[in-house]
């Protein structure tokens, strides 16, 4: 049953960050369409993709950590609520709020956060640091993404 619970409380939290960040991106096809975008920048419909991917495996990162009974599951379960709840966040500064000030704060906050999380996983189980290896690379571009268009549109963000 422990497992169960585990599963369905760390694919639930990732899931429901998930759901609240796509709540602040209602508009976003809009609103990203019409910002300037370096060369470099991928297409909006490769977002959905990625996302739903690295959700799966972030969920399934914690969920090893739920069920691995490491002495420092607790803490190590914090980080991994921080962090969803840092990738929430972002959707709706950059989305919702149009802060490029902001967004740059959470997101730089959030590569933190992921970082600490995947070092910590990494020591309790191999498996579950790996997950967020994907995670950490996708913020880190994300992050290159969101200072290129803060600063292609300073007027706008």
């Amino acid at each position: 049953m422990r497992i169960v619970s585990g599963l369905i409380s760390t694919f639930g939290a990732t899931a429901l960050a998930a759901a609240i960040g796509s709540a602040a991106s209602i508009s976003a096809a809009e609103f990203y369409g019409r910002l300037t975008k370096p060369a470099w920048a991928p297409p909006a419909s490769l977002f959905g993709p990625v996302w739903t991917l690295l959700y799966v495996m972030i969920a399934t990162a914690g969920w090893l950590i739920y069920r691995s009974g490491v002495t420092n599951s607790r803490a190590l379960l914090g980080l991994f609520l921080a962090q969803l709840v840092l990738n929430a966040l972002w959707s709706w500064t950059f989305f919702k709020w149009e802060s490029g000030l902001g967004s740059m704060v959470t997101i730089v906050t959030l590569w933190a956060v992921i970082l600490a999380t995947m070092i910590g996983f990494w020591k309790a189980n191999l498996a579950s640091g790996t997950l967020i290896l994907p995670y950490l690379a996708w913020v880190t571009f994300a992050a290159a993404l969101n200072w290129s268009i803060w600063n292609l549109n300073r007027g706008a963000l």
